[in-house]
């Protein structure tokens, strides 16, 4: 087979090019569908089995600080997850995924399915996540599950957000942390919108 390959080089034959296997999220999951205020959006890996990232998304070494490795739990309660229970917390009605990031990280491209709520006005607007306005701040008797994410392990913004909205009273054991944020997501060839 080396001499065949050796000798259609010297040839100048193209050899075929390596079939594509498919992309899978999971064994059995190859996609994921997701509602979104502008209707359904199939998230699925990027099927081009010699894709790389590039660009900034491919960048591993910031200055600290102020870009520093945040820890798996950013808050006593808060429970870390992965991208298959982010992708279930989506498919969720009663869960909600948001994007901590400012809002021109948002409209650059984000996970399908998350809303933009950004750090700095988290503990503002936790009537938007099930708790009810009070004349002292909020009352969360019924807050819904809340995922949060932000740029990747490096970036701050997601973690300030959970520790904040938790002391404006949002309950810990109802707030789940996507540590790995856009960066993990993206490396993995996931489904982003607004590229």
């Amino acid at each position: 087979m080396r001499l065949f390959v050796f000798l259609a080089g010297l040839a100048g034959l193209a050899l075929p090019a390596a079939a594509q296997e498919p992309v899978n999220i999971a064994p059995d999951l190859p996609s994921v569908t997701v509602e979104t205020p502008e209707g359904p959006v199939t998230i699925e890996r990027e099927q081009d089995n010699a894709n790389e990232v590039t660009g900034e998304w491919a960048r591993s070494s910031r200055p600290c600080p102020p870009f520093c490795i945040q820890p798996m739990i950013p808050a006593p309660g808060v429970t870390p997850i992965g991208e298959l229970e982010l992708l279930e917390m989506l498919t969720d009605p009663e869960a909600i995924v948001v994007d901590s990031r400012t809002p021109d990280w948002f409209a650059g491209g984000s996970i399908p399915g998350a809303v933009n709520i950004p750090y700095t006005q988290a503990p503002d607007r936790l009537d938007e996540l099930g708790c009810e306005i009070d004349f002292e701040g909020f009352v969360c008797d019924e807050a819904r599950p809340v995922a949060l994410f932000c740029n990747g392990l490096w970036c701050g913004q997601s973690p300030s957000a959970i520790r904040r909205m938790i002391a404006a009273g949002y309950p810990a054991e109802k707030i789940f942390y996507y540590r790995g944020g856009m960066q993990n997501w993206r490396m993995l060839g996931l489904s982003v919108t607004g590229d």
